[in-house]
């Protein structure tokens, strides 16, 4: 720990350059990826806006649990159904069984043209660890 702050103050150049480009890679995946939001910014989103939420889970999943007026979509199908959407100016949110698929997902829709996708940090797991509602 004693030769770490030398070391620091001695390579401000290379550690800040790390730094730098750390950012700018977060920057470029989060805008190709769409945003990641919480629980509480999705439902905030779909009051004021009117937001789309899109499951991305299979249908046997979707049937056990799923969000209020979410439209199923699963992952597989993504590329055929995607342009059965609304339309691409209105939030669409994506939310899976943890969060993996749906980082893919956005960059799909972003690349079809949608502006506002927005991704739901820790999927459908996360809403339930909130304690939020599911319809079965």
């Amino acid at each position: 720990m004693e030769k770490l702050i030398p070391f620091l103050a001695e390579q401000w150049i290379l550690i800040s350059a790390l730094i730098s480009c750390l950012l700018l890679l977060n920057f470029h995946e989060t805008r190709r990826a769409g945003k990641s939001i919480t629980p509480q910014q999705m439902v905030s989103l779909l009051n004021q806006q009117g937001a789309v939420i899109v499951d991305l889970r299979d249908k046997a999943e979707y049937a056990k649990g799923h969000i209020l007026d979410s439209v199923n979509m699963p992952f597989a199908k993504l590329d055929k159904e995607m342009d059965s959407l609304a339309d691409k100016e209105k939030p669409v949110v994506l939310v899976c069984k943890l969060g993996q698929h749906s980082s893919a997902a956005g960059k799909k829709l972003g690349a079809k043209g949608y502006t506002q996708v927005h991704r739901l940090k820790g999927g459908i797991g996360e809403w339930q660890a909130m304690q939020m509602p599911l319809v079965k």
